[in-house]
């Protein structure tokens, strides 16, 4: 700016200077050239009253070298010249100052030279005889005389444009220093020129404006950060070159990234060909998804097309966390498809029986043992019937009776009712511990000793022990089953819990169990708020421990 102030400053001096040097040239030179033509005009006035008196002996006498005087006849001859021979000079009636002199008594006129370097100027005036008196001088025209005074024109001229520029750069300098100074985050608070008061006005409430926007606008970043940091979704956001605007916490974990990842490519974050198909989807058609394992958990992916008009300006992928829905799902499957085994099984087994009986292929003497048979199968089916009815309760939740109870004297009302099955397998079992009182569900309880103890008889050793320990602890207590049976493998501990699963289907069978007691015995502990303990190593036997 103050470039602009200087040069507009110096051109205006200049502009100035050269008009008035040329303006003021022009007027004097008009000035002194009317003064030249009055003086022309007298000195003729008394030549002509000269020759009146004197005729050409008058001119003789005179010794002209600024003026030149010609004395003409009426008839264009020449008479007498100063400056040259009127012989042999030609007739001079078509002159213009001659003609005007004859018509009028006087005429003027002025002629360049060939050069356009000089101007003469001719006075011509009639005489009482009828013959014409002229005088001429000579004088240099404008552009010699400004050739002349180049020079000092110039030094005039050069003096004055330094002196225009020094004055400018100053000017502009105390013009520019007040708007250099200018306080613009406070723009009502400056001592300025008063010219800049609405421009200050106008900045002061553009700066409350956009004070204001900035504000709100970090409220809503405040408010958006907030939102997707509580996410347990993962958020991610691409601009249309694929560069990270923005990621949540949770999005970070699932891509094993930190905060420094905004702004680089997703590429350089995640090197997925699968992911990156996806995306370039989601850009073409608008929408993808995508399931995802990571460490072990399954994500689902949506990605969706961000549209500005008709240009797409980014992209959004948001990921949910479906482990649970999908190991929900799996379990559904599996379930139904065990229960419909489970159930098939038992009924083919007692329709196979009840055509053999009903056809009468089977002897009288063996229709006890079929019908027998059929009762046994049946009695499994209403076992496993009220398993599952059992389970689905446990699921669906509701208010239970809670009473005050001992955990020792269920534990020893579950050992005596096993006694029976426990003796056909030569199995001892011994109960320890002290009294432990709870606060809890009597008949959850029950299920859950009662399902341990069995599964510890059922799958022990011929002759092997089952140990149950009770211990208070704290506000409550300790219920530890050990047995000396054939042990789990570790592939199969973390799905034992599972409903209908089996680690020895063949061995499961001929013990007659549904593969319901441990799903009954997880569901019961974890609706009394406790938790399940399992050490167990193959051949040697199982601990379980549940802290109530």
């Amino acid at each position: 700016m103050t470039r602009k102030i200087f040069r507009s400053i110096f051109a205006v001096a200049g502009t100035v200077l050269l008009t008035s040097i040329f303006i003021i040239f022009g007027c004097l030179y008009q000035y002194f050239g009317s003064i030249q033509e009055r003086q022309l005009g007298d000195e003729l006035f008394l030549a002509a009253e000269g020759v009146e008196r004197n005729g050409l002996a008058y001119l003789e006498g005179l010794e002209a070298e600024r003026y030149r005087l010609t004395w003409v006849a009426p008839d264009g001859a020449v008479i007498y010249d100063a400056w040259a021979d009127e012989t042999g000079m030609e007739n001079h009636a078509d002159r213009q100052e001659i003609r005007e002199a004859l018509e009028n008594r006087e005429g003027t006129s002025s002629r360049y030279s060939t050069t356009l370097l000089e101007q003469t100027l001719y006075h011509a005036r009639r005489l009482e005889d009828g013959s014409v008196l002229r005088i001429s001088e000579s004088r240099a025209t404008v552009w010699i005389l400004a050739l002349g005074m180049f020079q000092p024109i110039a030094v005039v001229l050069v003096g004055a444009m330094i002196f225009s520029g020094v004055l400018a750069g100053r000017l502009s300098k105390r013009i520019v220093g007040p708007l250099n100074q200018l306080d613009l985050e406070h723009p009502l608070e400056n001592d300025t020129y008063e010219e800049l008061s609405p421009l200050l006005s106008r900045m002061e409430r553009q700066h409350r404006q956009i004070d204001a926007q900035v504000w709100e606008l970090k409220r809503r970043q405040d408010e958006f950060s907030q939102i997707t940091h509580s996410m347990t979704e993962g958020l991610v956001l691409l601009n249309e070159k694929r560069l990270i605007l923005n990621m949540n916490p949770a999005a970070m974990s699932l891509f094993s990234t930190d905060p420094g990842c905004q702004g680089k490519d997703f590429l350089t974050v995640e090197r997925s060909t699968e992911i990156s198909h996806a995306i370039d989807t989601a850009i073409r058609e608008g929408h993808s998804e995508l399931l995802l394992t990571r460490g072990g958990r399954e994500y689902q992916l949506d990605m969706s097309r961000i549209q500005s008009e008709e240009s797409v300006i980014g992209v959004v992928i948001l990921s949910f966390d479906v482990t649970e829905r999908a190991f929900a799902e799996r379990n559904r499957r599996e379930f139904t498809a065990n229960v419909s085994h489970e159930l098939k099984t038992p009924l083919q087994s007692i329709m196979g029986s009840a055509e053999l009986l009903e056809s009468g292929l089977v002897k009288p003497g063996d229709t006890s043992r079929f019908v027998g048979h059929i009762r046994a199968e049946a009695g499994r089916l209403v076992t496993l019937i009220d398993d599952i009815i059992h389970l689905s309760q446990l699921d669906e939740g509701g208010e239970l009776p809670y009473e005050d109870v001992d955990l020792l004297d269920i534990v020893k009302e579950v050992t005596e009712a096993l006694q029976g099955a426990a003796a056909a397998k030569h199995v001892t079992v011994t109960v320890t511990g002290q009294a432990t009182p709870l606060r809890s569900v009597r008949r959850l309880l029950s299920e859950a000793v009662y399902n341990l103890c069995d599964n510890a008889v059922k799958y022990n050793m011929d002759g092997g022990r089952v140990d149950v320990t009770v211990v208070p602890a704290g506000q409550g207590g300790v219920l530890i089953v050990k047995d000396t049976g054939i042990g789990i493998p570790p592939e199969h501990q973390d799905r034992i819990f599972e409903r209908f699963y089996r680690v020895d289907k063949s061995h499961s069978k001929e013990s007659g169990g549904t593969g319901l007691g441990l799903s009954i015995v997880k569901h019961a502990v974890q609706s009394l708020g406790g938790q399940i303990e399992l050490q167990s190593k193959l051949g040697e036997g199982t601990t379980i421990t549940i802290r109530f």
